[in-house]
């Protein structure tokens, strides 16, 4: 009997038994991630009408629509948009405050993706950068720990940091666009060279015949009735154009400036190509584990800070993306089947009126100059301390103290510090000084205080917050516009959830940019973020 029970298990026993199914996790082949750089929400409606049925109404109409989607940090910027996407985490926890900052322990000003310890693969200077910066983990990451490195995951994006921090630190590869050679590049952070692919991608050169095509109005120009008129003088005028009207001859820019591209919808739209070489290339979506795509659309960015939210160029660039996401989404059905993939798009940010427009129409608004404003107020610290260098920079509206001038002037330093804040109590356009090492002194609203609590990592941050009035920014003059504060101009995100695991439908609560990873985590049934803050957004999921 002892015998007959132990055999099974005796080497080299052969028992006949019928194989038992296994359950595997049920996950897309595919996950596409889309944000679109200075998208406000509300263009998903300002310009519905004339949207194609495959692109954002697609999403809008067959996915979930989370209407209230808000950031929940300051300030509302690109690098910290698309790591808190990626993330679910916040400035506070995950390290990127801001494009840039001021290393307050050494002094130094670090880009956010910068590395000085990796080589270029492909390009020159534009490709010394990594995610070391970045101090948590990614969904994306999560994805790849998850399934014991099977899966792949990579990013795309005309800008560095849109495809690096969102590809996380154990990426397969993220590429961005190199102005100088018109290439997708990487650093050897991931590879020690660009594949055969990218090479191919690269030789075709698509920049120029682009470019070559000139940008005029996708249909007649008179039809744009979401716009200002063509000529205004609220918008940024191009090298080499006398007016800011179209056509707009980007033709002039081939041969001679490469980087002129991110400007323009063409821009998007060698992004969008890029992203489909990449899915071809890697065969994403073909295997047996769920990949990720992380794709960032920046040209929305750089033509809004141009010609501004109300510039009949910024329309024009809305309907020519959505024929790029028409033609993305075409492409995901094609080569990964519907249904089989899921996609979100959203926001790092969105993008405040110019404030000339504004006062045109007797609204509130105003840019200032914050180079004029650090002047003017070294000059009052000089008349009070004596020395005109105590503030060393008023970056991503913080106040950053010249330590080392305090220090050697045997300053007291809080003395300087309640003088800056008192300053600032009295400017005009000034809402908010807040100290940001004593924030309890401080007497802020919510969300405000809550949002520059989640902004605030003291070794990359300023001493003290500055929060402008509604309508008020800093801006480089009197044309274009910019973002980074707290209103709902800039914080107010749409999020769309399409494919795969997702629930026809909308919801009007308020959701927030933390919760888009918490939710693909619980969607993939993996780990969350490191550092994710966000919770799931529980009416999206299907299943």
């Amino acid at each position: 009997m002892l015998l007959a029970l132990l055999l099974p298990f005796a080497t080299g026993a052969a028992v006949a038994q019928s194989p038992k199914p296994v359950k595997t996790v049920e996950r897309p082949k595919l996950v596409v991630g889309i944000v679109v750089d200075q998208m406000r929400w509300d263009y998903l409606y300002r310009f519905y009408n004339r949207y194609s049925e495959g692109g954002f109404k697609r999403l809008m109409n067959d996915g979930f629509n989370c209407q209230n989607t808000y950031i929940s940090y300051l300030p509302s910027f690109t690098a910290p948009g698309h790591t808190c996407i990626y993330t679910g985490s916040v400035p506070a926890l995950h390290g990127i405050v801001a494009n840039d900052w001021v290393d307050i322990r050494t002094n130094k000003e670090w880009y956010c993706t910068e590395d000085t310890t990796v080589q270029s693969v492909g390009g020159g200077k534009a490709g010394l950068m990594s995610p070391r910066n970045l101090l948590a983990s990614t969904i994306t990451d999560e994805l790849r720990l998850a399934t014991n490195f099977k899966s792949r995951t990579f990013g795309i994006s005309i800008k560095d940091r849109g495809a690096i921090l969102p590809a996380g630190h154990a990426a397969n590869a993220a590429y961005w666009y190199d102005g100088e050679n018109g290439s997708f590049i990487s650093s050897n952070f991931y590879m020690q060279q660009l594949p055969q692919w990218v090479q191919d991608f690269n030789k075709r050169n698509l920049n120029d015949s682009l470019m070559k095509l000139n940008w005029n109005t996708l249909y007649p120009i008179n039809t744009y009735t979401e716009s200002t008129t063509d000529d205004n003088a609220y918008e940024g005028i191009t090298k080499g154009e006398s007016r800011p009207v179209f056509p707009h001859q980007t033709s002039l820019s081939v041969g001679k400036d490469k980087g002129a591209i991110r400007a323009t919808p063409y821009g998007n739209t060698i992004t969008r190509l890029m992203a489909e070489a990449c899915i071809d290339g890697e065969q994403l979506g073909r295997n047996s584990t769920t990949d990720f795509l992380a794709v960032s659309f920046s040209s929305t960015d750089y033509v809004g800070h141009q010609y501004a939210p109300n510039s009949i160029e910024i329309e024009d660039t809305y309907l020519r993306f959505d024929k790029d996401l028409e033609l993305l989404l075409s492409f995901l059905d094609k080569k990964v089947g519907k249904g089989n993939y899921t996609v979100f798009l959203t926001a790092d940010h969105g993008g405040a009126h110019n404030p000339t427009f504004l006062n045109d129409h007797r609204l509130p608004g105003k840019s200032v100059t914050i180079n004029k404003i650090n002047k003017e107020l070294n000059q009052f610290l000089a008349a009070k301390f004596k020395d005109t260098s105590l503030v060393s920079s008023l970056m991503n509206y913080q106040v950053y103290l010249n330590e080392k001038a305090i220090q050697n002037s045997k300053l007291d330093r809080e003395q300087v510090r309640n003088e800056i804040i008192n300053w600032f109590r009295v400017q005009e356009g000034v809402t908010q000084v807040i100290d940001l090492e004593h924030p309890d002194k401080s007497v802020v609203p919510e969300p405000v205080k809550s949002m520059v609590t989640n902004g605030y990592f003291a070794n990359r941050c300023g001493s003290i917050q500055i929060i402008l009035n509604p309508g008020w920014f800093s801006g480089y003059g009197t044309t274009g516009t910019t973002h980074g504060s707290w209103n709902p101009y800039d914080t107010h995100i749409p999020l769309l959830w399409y494919g795969w695991g997702i629930k026809k439908g909308e919801t009007s609560r308020t959701t927030h940019m933390t919760d888009i990873s918490a939710t693909l985590a619980a969607l993939l049934h993996i780990q969350a973020p490191s550092a994710c803050v966000g919770e799931v957004i529980q009416e999206v999921k299907s299943k």
